[in-house]
């Protein structure tokens, strides 16, 4: 039976080391071998009923490690998440310290857990914010003028900006560096394919935005690290608030859609839209403080 030691690391991480005996490697071995045989074929034999000692001059071991590992790690990253009441939001990064045929094994699991949020005095800190936008220079009346309609929803702009930037100044949330990193690199791939698609290279692209690659991905680590913690900032103002979605509200936007195959993709998603009108109220609740 293996065993595990958690490490507690900075910034809601955690890091399981798991120790599996080389008996246990051995059994997922050969339940792993017997299912890759099952899908072999073999001329002069049935599919799946090659001998032993014939499927194993044809199935390459690295083939048969590489599903032990598909298959045990998930199992035991599950069991151990659920007996330590861990709360990962990512999938682990997996390493190998260890793994040599004949002796224990060594999995390296890190992960990134929900991260403590304090709000602070965000109540005050949002009202405050929004007064200094409306005594600002925005808009400076004339003796007997009225804003137009495009100075009003720019004043509405920058109080609701100056809203979630003094929330996101006052709380305080810690976000893993593994979280931040994993989707920084998403995102620069992608970046790196956009650019190429329209016959451009990262340095003509880098060097007409007069950032250099270092600088580009400190911007998206930032711009990504600010998105998660309004998104769990928000969360949490809603537990507090009781801010809710009603079934009325639900029902109210599935009544309005008239395409048949629409309202099934709406019906089967449903708690995504519940999750995005709930998250649409608690900013319009920060707007009104």
């Amino acid at each position: 039976m293996y065993t595990f030691a958690r490490k507690n690391l900075p910034k809601n991480t955690i890091e399981l080391l798991v120790t599996v005996p080389w008996e246990d490697i051995q059994k997922e071995y050969d339940a792993s071998f017997e299912t890759i045989r099952k899908d072999l074929k073999v001329e002069g034999f049935r599919k799946g009923k090659a001998p032993k000692h014939i499927a194993e001059t044809k199935i390459q071991k690295d083939i048969v490690y590489e599903h032990l590992l598909r298959a045990y790690i998930p199992r035991v990253y599950s069991e151990i998440v659920k007996k330590e009441d861990i709360k990962p939001i990512i999938s682990p990064k997996v390493e190998l310290v260890q793994a040599k045929e004949n002796e224990e094994w060594q999995i390296k699991m890190t992960t990134a857990l929900v991260p403590e949020i304090k709000l602070g005095n965000y109540k005050e800190k949002v009202k405050k914010a929004k007064e200094q936008v409306k005594k600002s220079d925005i808009w400076v009346p004339g003796k007997d003028q009225e804003p137009t309609e495009e100075e009003k929803e720019k004043q509405q702009r920058a109080e609701f900006q100056a809203a979630l930037d003094a929330l996101l100044a006052e709380a305080k949330v810690e976000i893993s560096d593994l979280v931040i990193e994993e989707e920084a690199n998403q995102r620069l791939a992608k970046l790196v394919d956009d650019v190429q698609r329209v016959g451009l290279t990262m340095e003509s692209y880098l060097k007409s935005k007069d950032l250099t690659k270092d600088q580009m991905l400190e911007q998206i680590k930032k711009e990504i690290e600010e998105t998660y913690k309004m998104e769990f900032l928000l969360q949490k103002i809603a537990d507090e608030e009781g801010i809710n979605v009603e079934q009325a509200e639900l029902e109210k936007v599935f009544s309005g859609i008239k395409d048949e195959k629409e309202k099934q993709a709406v019906a089967q998603n449903m708690y995504y839209y519940a999750s995005l009108m709930r998250k649409q109220k608690t900013l319009d609740y920060i707007n009104s403080l």
